[in-house]
């Protein structure tokens, strides 16, 4: 009867489809706020990492205090809900090709924490600092409107609009510096979590989210890019070799990622266009989750589709008619809004999930059937699991069903070599933990020939 009971009450949840939170985050979200923030990063002159540090009006030290003043501000309207502290790493000319001196390398975090489960985070990440034609020149002018003052502008915004709302799992709001230089700041936050057993759930790079004509010509204002590596590189080498013989050459955290948030947008904001592109980030090129990534953290660059390099890493001046410099009239303020509310309503959705299920194992070898099982997390939100399924070459789940409050399932009829499979734990509140793929296989399940 309680079977029974529960696939009533998730089928309620289904049919209401979404949660109306969602649409309210999205409707808070204000191009308005954005647009200061934006010019206000963008009148420091510089930020580049290595710029000055004591002045109050220029500099990546003036740009570093205004960003915590903001969180501070924002956490007092929310009855300190935000906890704001710099987080910093030393680095000298030993560390890197573009680092002219030694310098602190500064990081700005506001975690609002979780009702439930405090220890696991969502972050969203914006860059702080700039730079222009010759990144080692570290006192002409670098306004960096769009990159990426537009993604440090959406992190502060995300945090305006969701400090309103309380979550089981926490949210971290993070202005990075030194991405230019080598992606310093990621790589000491990412150990900073590691040497403090942080469970993150997975992490939003958003690293130029402003603009909407390209050099290419095109001009567009729906289309965004969502950037994903197609395995972990800390992958077991049992892992690895599971590959080989059972597929998730595609399937990996930050994959799952990428397409939870591409499932989000086109449930929530029809209107857009998420884009997955299957590579870690632009060809031969790096951002900031890329630090997360190495250390085994899901990790993803959200970002415009339509770059303009005349208006990234350049000079401000006019040669032959054509204007360089990344400039605030480069910014797209609506676009900007736009992809701050699909990282607002990733975050939402992710920090109102329930935990994983574990140890995801599949079996069904040279059956008619294939079998699921996994481990039930301590969680009591979790009303049952849903698998899902699609075919190899499709790059998004297909085909899911609800089976219950459960920890293993048989689907009749569905041959295991013509599928990729996944898990995911469903809450009462309708909303989804990531896809969980197997990464090993149930034994002794089927007899050889």
């Amino acid at each position: 009867m309680k079977k029974y009971l529960l696939l009533f009450l998730f089928s309620q949840i289904t049919f209401a489809q979404t949660d109306a939170r969602l649409y309210e985050i999205i409707q808070s979200v204000s191009s308005k706020r954005i647009e200061v923030d934006v010019r206000t990063l963008a009148s420091f002159e510089t930020r580049n990492t290595f710029s000055d540090t004591i002045s109050n009006k220029r500099g990546i030290g003036a740009a570093r205090r205004w960003i915590k003043a903001e969180f501070e501000k924002v956490s007092k309207e929310c009855n300190n809900c935000l906890d704001v502290f710099y987080q910093k790493d030393f680095v000298t000319t030993n560390d890197g090709e573009r680092v002219p001196k030694d310098t602190w390398i500064v990081n700005v975090a506001a975690i609002q924490k979780g009702t439930k489960f405090p220890n696991r985070y969502i972050i969203m990440t914006g860059d702080i600092d700039s730079r222009n034609s010759d990144t080692m020149d570290y006192t002409d002018a670098a306004p960096g409107a769009n990159d990426n003052a537009s993604g440090m502008a959406g992190t502060i915004e995300a945090a305006r609009v969701l400090s309103k709302y309380q979550f089981e799992n926490s949210i971290i709001y993070l202005g990075l510096s030194g991405e230019e230089q080598g992606l310093f700041g990621g790589k000491g936050f990412a150990e900073f979590a590691k040497k403090n057993n942080w469970e993150i759930i997975g992490v939003l790079n958003n690293d130029m989210i402003g603009n909407i004509e390209g050099v290419d010509g095109v001009i567009d204002n729906r289309t965004f890019r969502i950037f994903s590596e197609p395995t972990s590189i800390t992958d077991t080498e049992k892992e690895q070799k599971n590959r080989r013989f059972y597929g998730g050459e595609v399937d990996g955290i930050s994959r799952q990622l990428a397409r939870y948030i591409h499932k989000l947008t086109t449930m929530y904001m029809p209107e857009m266009n998420p884009m997955l592109v299957y590579r870690l980030d632009r060809f031969g090129r790096g951002g900031h989750h890329r630090p997360f990534n190495d250390l085994g953290y899901a990790g993803v660059r959200i970002m415009e589709a339509h770059e303009n390099y005349n208006r990234q890493h350049q000079d401000i001046r006019t040669e032959n008619g054509i204007h360089y410099g990344d400039v605030i009239e480069g910014v797209n303020f609506d676009y900007a809004n736009k992809l701050t509310a699909v990282n607002a309503i990733t975050l939402a959705s992710l920090a109102w999930s329930p935990t994983e299920p574990k140890n995801v194992m599949i079996g069904g070898i040279v059956e008619a059937n294939t079998k699921l099982k996994w481990e039930k997390p301590n969680d009591d939100s979790i009303i049952g699991y849903k698998i899902y399924w699609r075919l190899t070459t499709s790059p998004q789940w297909e085909n899911s069903r609800f089976v219950g409050d459960v920890d293993f399932y048989e689907l009749k009829g569905i041959v295991i070599d013509n599928y990729y499979f996944g898990v995911a734990a469903v809450s009462k509140n309708g909303h989804e933990s990531m896809i969980v793929f197997p990464k090993d296989i149930i034994r002794n399940t089927f007899k050889r020939n």
